[in-house]
Formats: structure tokens, sequence, C-alpha cells
């Protein structure tokens, strides 16, 4: 199975240079998305509801302290362990979600239920390092 790193690097390799914001969005979309259309996760670390949406804490602490990053800045990811048809659901989601604005991916994690859920009515802009399931993450994508 592959890692949270390989799905980045493959993100990264795909669009360039990205914040950090933007990256772990769209690496959560292609989990919640591979979950809804294949039942299976691309990979096994988890995303917390943290005040700026879902982020994944190995990713996070690959890039910390770091505004934007490209593939160099994730070396352990192989983009190799990625079947083609995985290439395939995270090709579909760069092209669904990549044009958007990391505010814009922030603000609309905020609105959907697995980020609202975890955070259990925490305000904005509070700490939450609650796990959001992959099992809500799947009712709620397969749900659309």
């Amino acid at each position: 199975m592959a890692n949270v790193f390989d799905v980045a690097k493959y993100i990264l390799e795909k669009m360039g240079k990205l914040s950090t914001w933007k990256l772990q969005k769209l690496v959560y979309y292609s989990q919640a998305w591979a979950l809804a259309w294949t039942e299976k996760p691309l990979f096994d670390e988890d995303f917390e509801a943290w005040s700026n949406g879902p982020v994944c804490r190995e990713l996070f602490n690959s890039h910390k302290g770091k505004y934007a990053v490209t593939e160099d800045d994730i070396p352990n990811g192989d983009i190799s362990k990625l079947s083609d048809d995985e290439k395939d659901t995270i090709d579909v989601v760069i092209e669904g979600y990549g044009n958007m604005l990391p505010f814009e991916l922030r603000q609309q994690t905020h609105n959907e239920d697995p980020w609202i859920n975890a955070r259990g009515g925490l305000p904005d802009g509070v700490p939450c390092d609650t796990v959001i399931t992959k099992d809500d993450i799947k009712f709620y994508y397969e749900s659309l």
C-alpha cells in the first residue's frame, strides 16, 4: 500500500510547487474520493480536524515551517507505489480541486461533515487533534 508521502509527491509532480495548505487539502480529497469510489484507502495515515481544516500530522511534520513545497521536499515519497487506478483517482481530484485557492479549499472542508463532526462543536481557530475517521470520510463522500 502507498503512504501519504507517495500521494503528496505525485500531486507535487503533477502540479509543481504548492502551498502546504493546498497540498494537505488535495491529499485529503484524494483519500476521501478513493474511500468513496473504491471503499479502500489510498494510505493508512489519518487526518486530524485542525483549525485550518484536515491535516495529516505525518505529512505536516515533513513540511513544518515551510509555506510552500515541491516534490523535492518529499524525499521519502515513491510514486511507483501508486497503481494506475490510484493515480487516476488523484488526477480526478487535481482536475476538480486543483484550481481552487488554498483558502477556498479550507473553507470547503469547514462546510463538510467529516471535519465538522470530528471538531465536535469547537469554534473556528480552537486547536483540535481529533482524528477524522476513514469511516466518516467514506460515508460522507459516497453520499454526494
